[in-house]
C-alpha cells in the first residue's frame, strides 16, 4: 500500500481527528487514512479510507463523508428524487455522461494509487447511475471542483445551508 495520498489537501489524521470522526459516526472509523477535507470550523468533513479494511475485506468507498451537518443535508437531498433525476440526465446528455465517466476513472485511479482492488467498481453508482449523493459530495470536497459533476451539483444545492455556523451540529433543513 502506498503511504502517499491521492488527495493533495489531505492531512494525516491526528488522534483528535480520529476521536472527532468516531464521535461523528458514533463508532470507531474503519480504514481511516487521512482527513481529505475539513469544514470551515476545522473538524473533519471527509476522510480518506483504505481500499481494504484491517481484516482484508474490500472497502471501495475511498472518500467518506463524516460531517453530521453535511450528511443530514445530503440525506434530505437524496429523499427528493434527485438521484433518479441525475441518472435520467445521464441517459440523454452525452457530455454529462462523459464527465461522469471521467469522474469514475479519476476515482479508480485515486483508489488504485493506494491499493488496487482488482475491480473497475468505484462508488456511488459510477459511471452509469447515481446511487449515493454522500459519495459524490465527499469526492467533490476531497478533490475540488470540476472532477465530479454530481458532487459539484450537490455542493451547489447546499451552498445556502453549508458552511454556516457550527457545522458540527446536525442540521434540520
Amino acid at each position: 500500500m502506498s503511504v502517499g495520498s491521492p488527495t493533495p489537501g489531505a492531512t494525516r489524521a491526528s488522534d483528535d481527528d480520529r476521536a472527532e470522526v468516531a464521535a461523528q459516526l458514533g463508532r470507531t472509523p474503519r480504514g481511516l487514512l487521512s482527513v481529505a477535507a475539513r469544514c470551515p470550523s476545522g473538524h473533519p468533513a471527509v476522510v480518506l479510507t483504505s481500499p481494504r479494511l484491517e481484516d482484508g475485506s474490500p472497502f471501495p468507498t475511498l472518500y467518506y463523508l463524516t460531517c453530521p451537518r453535511l450528511t443530514s443535508l445530503t440525506s434530505t437531498l437524496e429523499t427528493s428524487g434527485l438521484m433518479r433525476e441525475m441518472t435520467e440526465r445521464l441517459e440523454v446528455d452525452p457530455e454529462l455522461a462523459e464527465q461522469y465517466q471521467r469522474a469514475h476513472e479519476s476515482y479508480l485511479a485515486q483508489r488504485n494509487a493506494i491499493e488496487s482492488l482488482g475491480t473497475d467498481v468505484s462508488a456511488g453508482g459510477m459511471p452509469t447511475r447515481v446511487k449515493c449523493l454522500h459519495v459524490h459530495l465527499a469526492h467533490r470536497l476531497a478533490v475540488g471542483p470540476g472532477v465530479n459533476p454530481f458532487g459539484d451539483e450537490v455542493l451547489e444545492q447546499l451552498a445556502d445551508l453549508w458552511p454556516t455556523g457550527d457545522c458540527a451540529a446536525v442540521a434540520s433543513p
